[in-house]
Parts: C-alpha cells; sequence; structure tokens
C-alpha cells in the first residue's frame, strides 16, 4: 500500500516493550525508522526525548502529523485498529478477553518487576547486592511465566500459537519477554507449552528480525 506511513520508533535493543512493537509492525507490513535512546546512558531523561515521552520510557511511536504514541500495549492496540490485517486479536468478544488477558500476564505483571528503573532502586535505596536482584529476576520471570504455562496448557484455544494457529498481541508480548529473559540468561523450568510456542515464534520472521542480538547498539 503506497499511502501507508513511515513511523519513527524510539526504543533501546535490549527493550522487551520495544521488541512488542517491533514485531507487531513487521507481521503488518509497516515500515519504522528506530532512533536507540541508551537506557544505560540515562538517555531517556534527556530534554529531547523527555518532549516526546514525559516519563522517560520507551518505547514511544511517532506516526507524522500525529502526536506521539507511547505504552507499547495501547500502540499495538492503535496499530490493530489502523492497520486490521493481518489482525493480531481473534474476531470473537471472548477470544479478544483471552489474547489480552495473555498479554497482560506478560506485559503488565512480569515484565514490570524486571525493567532498569526496579533495579535501579532496588539496588539503591532498596539495598539490593548483584545476588538479590539475580535473585528478584529468577523470582519473577519464573512465576510469570509458570502462571503462562498453566494458562496455556490447560485452555482448548490454545494452539499453534497461544491462542490459535497465528500469532496474536499475546505472541508478541510473551515472546518480548523471553527475549529479555534470554538476554539474563534466566532459566525457567517446566514450561513446555510456553517453550513449544516460542519455537514457532522464533521460527517467524517478525519475530526473528526483533530480537535484541540484531539489534542496534547490542553487544557483539
Amino acid at each position: 500500500m503506497t499511502d501507508q506511513p513511515v513511523f519513527e520508533l524510539y526504543g533501546f535493543w535490549r527493550s522487551s516493550a520495544t521488541f512488542r512493537v517491533r514485531v507487531a509492525l513487521a507481521l503488518k507490513g509497516l515500515a519504522a525508522h528506530e532512533t536507540m535512546i541508551d537506557l544505560d546512558k540515562g538517555e531517556q531523561f534527556d530534554a529531547g526525548f523527555l518532549a516526546v515521552n514525559p516519563q522517560g520510557a520507551l518505547p514511544a511511536l511517532v506516526e507524522p502529523g500525529h502526536a506521539p504514541l507511547t505504552q507499547s500495549v495501547a500502540i499495538l492496540e492503535y496499530l490493530e485498529e489502523r492497520f486490521p490485517q493481518p489482525p493480531l486479536l481473534p474476531s470473537d468478544p471472548h477470544g479478544r478477553a483471552r489474547v489480552r488477558s495473555l498479554a497482560a500476564l506478560m506485559a503488565s505483571d512480569t515484565h514490570p518487576l524486571i525493567v532498569p528503573r526496579v533495579k535501579k532502586y532496588l539496588t539503591g535505596s532498596g539495598g539490593f547486592d548483584d545476588a538479590a536482584w539475580r535473585g528478584w529476576q529468577v523470582t519473577w520471570f519464573t512465576r510469570g511465566f509458570q502462571a503462562m504455562e498453566a494458562r496455556l496448557a490447560n485452555d482448548p484455544q490454545t494452539g499453534a500459537f497461544c491462542h490459535g494457529n497465528t500469532p496474536t498481541m499475546a505472541d508478541i508480548c510473551l515472546a518480548s519477554v523471553v527475549a529479555v529473559r534470554r538476554v539474563f540468561k534466566v532459566e525457567v523450568p517446566d514450561i513446555p507449552t510456553v517453550d513449544r510456542i516460542m519455537a514457532r515464534c522464533d521460527a517467524l520472521d517478525a519475530f526473528a528480525r526483533a530480537n535484541p542480538s540484531r539489534q542496534a547498539g547490542a553487544p557483539g
């Protein structure tokens, strides 16, 4: 389509939330120029980026002629409404609610506990040393993924992917947290359904191209 916009995406190589938007854009065949905001150097608090997102958080997506969009799941919802094909939500209301619930389990209940600003607080004001922070990561990754496993393994609506046989927002959010878990080298046992679905996601080009290791700024 010739009328598709070229988006500006502000992200960081290992950002789980940016990963979600990269995958959604790729699945829908949309182009984006990505500007790296180095979280480790604190560039999210530079005046230039705060003008884009006053929260100083990633990602931010800018469409020409529109104000910036923030919050990855809200961006996924916008892309789904603006560019409905291929769909990232099922057609029925219950299915859409299930997919959103699975997505929230990863994006809202698991990922926020291991982001850099939480680490900064816990290792500063909270008195965590490296071992305590590692234990925190392992605890919340494990609880999140084992809960996801229980949801997926016991539901007949689970198919090749989290819901049926095509990727949805649930798969995008699942893969985004798996991606950062891999960066931190945290293993979670006893999640065969999650692992099976992730193997399917890994085989898709849209997910492979969003891999943190393939982004500008990633360690060599």
